[in-house]
């Protein structure tokens, strides 16, 4: 029997566009009223769903021409996916990202108690601010041979980038592939809510750091109790010394960062969002480049790499905002959320917020790109929040957890992959090491859940 392989991404999303499409001629049309609230803001009025008796049938080929008018319809919020691409790209092209992080992990070359924790946390802060997390895998091998050098292992290494990384992504604060979009099309201001997002990051840290910490001092402590002592691959050894963090590679950290300050500035007083924002990571990667002594041509050549690196994910979005397009042209958006909202009602509002959670989680198996999945799941989730009586920032959490803390088990998950494959960790023994995380963070995350509903989190 041939072994089952998890179709790729593009694969499943069109699969859903599919099934979406069937849907059409299987389930009736309908439609809640809309009003606007008080803030301005077109919400679902709830108990006026009503069926739409002649409604047209979606025609057979719009299975084809609902991939090109899905992208037109993304094609904002692609645009600006691929422009941070390219600006990441010539930002790693000057070396300063690799010389910045060797510098902190060697720093902690005495103190592995401070490199698992001050690992974890610098992670997490840049998945959390500007969505990083392909970027670490090249960074698996230097940490795992400085893991293996202080008597851990390489399933340590891969835990302080995973759980960074999941944990960043679970409880952002600016993410502009999750936080930002989510909270676009649930019509919420930008960065709205941080001050929660904020409160749920610390313990969420606090979970990930305990839960490594203890493996590498039983690790320490007796090497037998290594997950990947019998396995050759995971006994990393460092290839070449990384490269020195110099003035000019200083300096071109500090651009970006004052770069990335000018973008929250932005955000918070002056209302900016994609247009500005994709402005400003094209100024990060000229002024960048420029400070790092980049010709014009190298920079030119490394942002078409970093935003091609992006493409699949770029598709992605489109592909997913397919499936968003073919249930309006069915007109059967709303009877899916009267169809979810109903049995949600009848268990309470704190009940119904954490199966929001649980469905996201659920979701992000089959569509682990945080951007696309936002886009399948938040035009259902957010008027679900209406029916209920949420705050639509209440869905929006939802999405946030359960995107975020199902990565660091998701085997349909790039990042963790690729971490795993540079690591040497083969998957089945990484479950072994995180399975008791992984559950206490998913429980951690129907507490918020319900936290939220009770303090009228909005």
């Amino acid at each position: 029997m041939r072994q089952f392989r998890v179709p790729h991404t593009l694969v499943l999303l069109y699969g859903m566009t599919v099934l979406a499409f069937a849907l059409t001629w299987l389930l009736p049309a309908g439609s809640y009223d809309t009003a606007i609230n008080e803030d301005g803001r077109e919400v679902v009025v709830p108990g006026t769903f009503q069926i739409i008796d002649d409604a047209p049938e979606v025609p057979v080929w719009s299975l084809v021409t609902v991939i090109p008018r899905a992208l037109e319809s993304a094609q904002s919020i692609i645009f600006f996916v691929l422009i941070i691409g390219g600006a990441l790209g010539v930002l790693q092209a000057t070396g300063a990202v690799d010389a910045g992080m060797a510098r902190l992990l060697k720093r902690f070359d005495a103190r592995p108690g401070l490199l698992v924790g001050m690992g974890i946390l610098s992670f997490s802060l840049g998945s959390s601010s500007i969505g990083m997390g392909e970027e670490y895998i090249a960074l698996g091998a230097i940490l795992a041979a400085l893991c293996i050098a202080l008597r851990m292992d390489a399933v340590v290494a891969a835990a302080i980038l995973i759980i960074g990384n999941s944990v960043g992504y679970g409880a952002a604060v600016l993410n502009p592939f999750t936080v930002l979009i989510a909270q676009d099309i649930a019509d919420l201001p930008p960065l709205s809510g941080s001050a929660y997002r904020v409160a749920l990051f610390l313990p969420l840290m606090g979970l990930g750091i305990w839960h490594v910490w203890r493996y590498a001092r039983k690790v320490r402590s007796n090497a037998a109790e290594s997950l990947v002592i019998d396995i050759p691959e995971a006994q990393v050894a460092l290839a070449e010394d990384p490269p020195a963090l110099t003035g000019r590679l200083q300096a071109t950290l500090w651009a970006a960062l004052a770069l990335l300050g000018v973008a929250v500035w932005g955000i918070i007083t002056q209302g900016w969002y994609l247009v500005e924002l994709s402005a400003t990571f094209f100024a990060m990667a000229v002024v960048c480049g420029l400070v790092a002594g980049q010709s014009v041509n190298d920079m030119a050549k490394e942002f078409s790499t970093g935003a091609a690196a992006l493409a699949s994910t770029a598709l992605m979005i489109g592909f997913a905002r397919s499936i968003e397009v073919m249930l309006t042209d069915g007109q059967i958006l709303h009877t899916i959320v009267h169809g979810l909202s109903a049995p949600l009602s009848a268990v309470g509002s704190a009940a119904s917020a954490v199966g929001m959670f649980w469905i996201q989680c659920g979701i992000n198996f089959f569509v682990p790109s945080g951007s696309g999945q936002a886009y399948v799941t938040m035009p259902l989730m957010a008027p679900i929040a209406d029916v209920l009586s949420l705050p639509r920032q209440v869905a929006v959490l939802a999405y946030q957890l359960g995107d975020g803390l199902t990565t660091m088990l998701n085997p349909a998950d790039a990042v963790l992959m690729g971490i795993l494959g540079v690591c040497g960790v083969p998957y089945g023994r990484w479950v072994r090491f995180i399975w008791p995380l992984a559950l206490q963070v998913l429980v951690f995350g129907s507490v918020a859940m319900v936290v939220a509903v009770l303090i009228g989190y909005s």
